[in-house]
């Protein structure tokens, strides 16, 4: 994002909506939701769609006999003491016990308690998305008995296949033991969900396989446990409001763009592995209307082709290497198309924070939101832009998709506008928000999340979340995530590591000719700002060197790289050597006139360097341009040299 840009997933509410959901837990619900209900008692009707803040299950086994609804798939399952108990024989058997309702966005919490154990690695599980038949696939958050393991608490999947997937994994503060009563809740949003153990957020996941009609379940392996205080709440869509205790939501800025090139399947997937749960990423459509996920205008500075992209054919775009120009192990990388990026989120999981770049016909977003709709992805796509008239098009033709508004500054009223374009997010810039951070609260009470860009220093994310906002569109995702997770623990987040830097073209000790001209590249770590300078003049990086222009000899290349960890810096010296390939280079380049660069070539051709060097001295000036002049001429006297040895 230049001007230079995140969510979770849902709708606006009011302020008596936030506080009813503080009382609750629960983050945002809709306004007027109405009075919880019992399943014991009135349990909404079969089908029809449950209000948010909506109690659609509350059971707490006062009678003998297993509720109405509760089907008890394998292992021994009965009511005990007012107590839902389920038996697992070995670890080898899942006993599980099925109930509720397909729900796209709830709460499910229970007091569960291991009575025995075979050992501290056996566990119980709250089922998220699991078939009334308990047969596979199916989706679950785990507690192991021996909750303060590396993975003590996990999310989890049990596939078509009857394998194990396990996507998460987290300790609990505390040990879960045996004999002790522990309150366990997972507020899920579609794929989303975050695990709370004993009143405290511990870890979320983006990769809750779900299914068209999976209800909730109970599961039990390898041990005897029971359960009291079962309750199933309905929630409002996504929940874009950051719920207090919990932390501030990742966003990867266009992928993992700090470990990977940006806007890339590669990148999207270290994302997602570091804990990211938004990919942000950019979309603009090519010449013949496909929408590809690229940030600049043009392919330029991120692949080995040149153009805009509304210039170029899907084709042309689909045989560019992206990945070279961060690095030769990214060689071979592709622009994703839209439908790729979107597919690859679905079967992989993650969601999607997209940015429409630039100004966008009516038609234009409409081909968007027709691949959203096409891979079935209206749940985990979040859409944001600066542009005003992308987000109307987009309302008009989407109102499922949450909106964003993208801004360098703030609006003299940020509330009005968010009203008037229908938004779940007001996405300022860090140093927009400085300015007023008084209008977090004020966009929060209007139900409107924050979500800032962009943002890699730890001293700013500290300062962000006391600010209240809702998330951070980032660089460095998975340095975030552990951010985040400290923050969890009440600690202080350990001081980020010494920023890292290399140059890695030119590479060190390359010796080059004029008719050569590497781009520069950088690759760093932990830094917010990156400064290279060549001979000591500053110098962008993924500039081109400009070999015509430089002396024969040596030439030193410097980085440095600052971040919140410190500072670091390196250097790489090249070559730039005389080469008879390279005074042609000169020479065509020179922008002499004609009856000059058909003598000089004549000469170069004929191997008369030292003639040419006196000749080209002679013209300096009038034929042509004095400094090239110069050039011309070191390099023939240095050709003249090695050929006399």
């Amino acid at each position: 994002m230049t001007q230079s840009h995140r969510p979770r997933a849902g709708r606006r509410t009011g302020l008596l909506a936030a506080a009813v959901a503080a009382s609750l837990g629960l983050g945002a619900v809709a306004l007027n939701a109405p009075a919880a209900v019992s399943a014991e008692a009135a349990p909404t009707a079969a089908g029809a769609t449950p209000a948010p803040g909506e109690v659609v299950l509350d059971e707490h086994f006062s009678t003998p006999a297993l509720p109405a609804g509760f089907t008890a798939v394998e292992g021994d399952w009965k009511v005990e003491g007012g107590r839902l108990v389920g038996t697992s024989a070995n670890s080898g058997q899942q006993s599980r016990i099925t109930f509720g309702r397909h729900l796209n966005d709830f709460r499910i919490e229970a007091t569960a308690r291991f009575e025995t154990v075979q050992d501290n690695a056996r566990w119980t599980a709250v089922g998220l998305d699991v078939p009334a038949s308990g047969a596979t696939p199916w989706s679950i958050a785990t507690m192991r008995t021996g909750t303060t393991a590396a993975n003590g608490l996990e999310f989890a999947q049990r596939t078509a296949a009857n394998a194990w997937n396990v996507t998460n994994t987290a300790a609990a503060p505390t040990a879960a033991g045996t004999g002790r009563d522990v309150r366990v809740a997972v507020e899920v949003h579609g794929t989303t969900a975050r695990w709370i153990f004993d009143g405290k957020e511990i870890m979320r996941t983006t990769q809750v396989a779900r299914t068209a009609d999976g209800g909730q379940a109970l599961v039990v392996n390898g041990a005897k446990v029971s359960f009291d205080d079962l309750k199933v709440t309905a929630l409002a869509p996504g929940g874009w409001l950051r719920p207090a205790g919990s932390p501030l939501t990742v966003f990867a800025h266009r992928g993992a763009s700090s470990a990977a090139p940006e806007n890339t399947l590669v990148s999207d997937e270290i994302a997602r592995r570091g804990g990211a749960e938004w990919i942000e990423n950019d979309v603009q459509p090519s010449k013949d209307g496909v929408p590809y996920v690229l940030h600049d205008d043009n392919v330029d500075r991120t692949t080995n082709g040149k153009g805009r992209i509304r210039d170029l054919t899907a084709a042309q775009l689909d045989a560019l290497d992206a990945g070279s120009w961060f690095g030769p192990a990214y060689t071979g990388t592709r622009v994703p198309t839209l439908a790729a990026q979107l597919e690859d989120l679905r079967t992989r999981g993650g969601n999607l924070l997209l940015e429409i770049k630039g100004k966008h016909s009516r038609d234009e977003v409409a081909r968007i939101v027709k691949e959203v709709r096409d891979h079935q992805m209206t749940g985990r796509v979040f859409v944001q832009s600066f542009e005003v008239d992308a987000l109307r098009y987009t309302r008009e033709l989407a109102p499922e998709l949450p909106l964003g508004l993208l801004r360098s500054d703030l609006d003299a009223d940020p509330v009005a506008i968010s009203r008037d374009l229908g938004l779940s997010a007001y996405n300022p810039s860090d140093g927009g928000l400085a300015a007023r951070p008084g209008v977090v609260k004020d966009l929060h009470a209007a139900g409107v999340a924050v979500n800032v860009w962009t943002v890699d220093s730890a001293t700013r994310w500290k300062a962000l979340e006391a600010a209240g906002v809702d998330g951070v569109i980032t660089n460095r995702p998975a340095e975030l995530t552990g951010w985040n997770s400290a923050w969890l623990q009440g600690t202080a987040p350990t001081q980020p590591a010494a920023p890292t830097v290399a140059i890695t073209s030119p590479a060190a000790g390359a010796t080059l000719d004029r008719a050569q001209q590497p781009v520069t590249a950088v690759q760093a770590n932990g830094a917010d700002t990156v400064r290279l300078t060549l001979d000591g003049r500053e110098l962008a990086a993924g500039t081109a060197l400009d070999t015509t222009a430089l002396a024969l000899g040596k030439h030193t290349l410097r980085a440095e790289a600052t971040g919140p960890g410190g500072r670091a810096e390196t250097t790489a010296e090249f070559t730039v050597a005389a080469t008879p390939t390279g005074l042609a280079a000169l020479v065509l380049t020179s922008g002499a006139d004609r009856n000059a660069v058909a003598t000089l070539t004549v000469m170069l051709g004929q191997g008369q360097y030292q003639p040419l060097a006196q000749w080209a001295e002679n013209q300096a000036g009038r034929g042509i341009a004095a400094d090239r002049a110069r050039l011309i001429a070191a390099d023939a006297r240095a050709l003249d040299a090695a050929a006399r040895g």
